[in-house]
Formats: C-alpha cells, sequence, structure tokens
C-alpha cells in the first residue's frame, strides 16, 4: 500500500508540475 501512495502521490505532484508548466507557456505565447 505504501508504493501505492507514493505513487499517487508522485502523479499529483507531476500533474500540477505540468499544470505550472502549461500556464508559463500560456503567458509566454500571450507576451
Amino acid at each position: 500500500r505504501d508504493s501505492l501512495v507514493r505513487i499517487s502521490v508522485g502523479i499529483e505532484d507531476i500533474e500540477d508540475i505540468l499544470a505550472d508548466l502549461a500556464h508559463g507557456l500560456e503567458q509566454s505565447q500571450k507576451a
């Protein structure tokens, strides 16, 4: 169970990072 929890948490972290990158790309394209 611990490994599954770590994987799920890692996926959430990756999604947050991808969201930040996508947001940054949108801002750079507008500018």
